[in-house]
């Protein structure tokens, strides 16, 4: 499903370059559930800004689901951006005024899919994480929680190649974080491929996974299949 290899992403600030990742390699299978950790400035960010296909690496390879993106033009980058990777925010980035049922269709829109089709989809994928009696709330009537449902349907819709989360339990009280989990372990059970970055060490324990990084390379990569199982 993705393959990185020999990944670097160097910023120049003009009087000195900051090495972010330094020629990372990473291999995530079809349906795995890895955990990115690592302090603040470790370069966990930076590999997922890349593998979301919001930056590009300054050398070395990057392929999702068989399509090599480093070298792609921007157009192309944000159509594969918005076929093949769902994501999910720790500010769950809901449109304030419009209903859960809107947010959800807006991927669908920007890939001009037909209305009727976006209502269906956009319908079952709030049903698929417990909010088919919220589909017409606004973000301010919905709990941290349920936002952060309506942000994972948005996530789903157009069926992605990898779900991408980005401290997805950060704004959420203990309960809330608890549901979270459950609804993306549940997805992983169906197949979906999840990369979630977190700073709980009781959040990455629950994945499949744990990759850590520090000073811009990996360090440690531990598969306990039977702990994300068992969760």
């Amino acid at each position: 499903m993705i393959t990185i290899k020999n990944l670097s992403k160097v910023y120049d600030t003009g009087s000195i370059q900051v090495k972010a990742l330094n020629e990372v390699d990473l291999h995530v299978e079809k349906g795995d559930f890895v955990a990115i950790v690592g302090a603040s400035g470790s370069g966990k960010s930076t590999l997922m800004n890349i593998i979301g296909c919001l930056d590009k690496p300054t050398s070395g390879h990057y392929v999702l689901d068989g399509v090599q993106t480093e070298t792609m033009h921007p157009e192309k980058l944000a159509e594969i951006r918005n076929l093949k990777i769902g994501f999910v925010f720790q500010s769950f980035n809901l449109i304030p005024r419009t209903s859960a049922l809107h947010n959800v269709e807006l991927p669908m829109i920007y890939a001009k899919y037909p209305r009727k089709e976006r209502l269906v989809k956009a319908e079952r994928a709030l049903e698929r994480v417990g909010l088919e009696d919220r589909i017409h709330h606004k973000p301010n009537e919905l709990s941290g929680g349920q936002k952060q449902r309506v942000a994972i349907a948005r996530a789903l819709v157009n069926d992605p190649a990898i779900i991408l989360a980005d401290e997805p339990t950060g704004n959420l009280d203990s309960h809330s974080t608890e549901e979270i989990m459950g609804i993306f372990k549940d997805l992983n059970d169906e197949g979906a491929t999840i990369i979630l970055v977190t700073h709980e060490p009781d959040i990455a324990e629950q994945a499949k996974r744990v990759v850590t990084f520090k000073d811009g390379q990996i360090i440690d990569d531990i598969r306990n299949e039977q702990k994300g199982a068992s969760i």
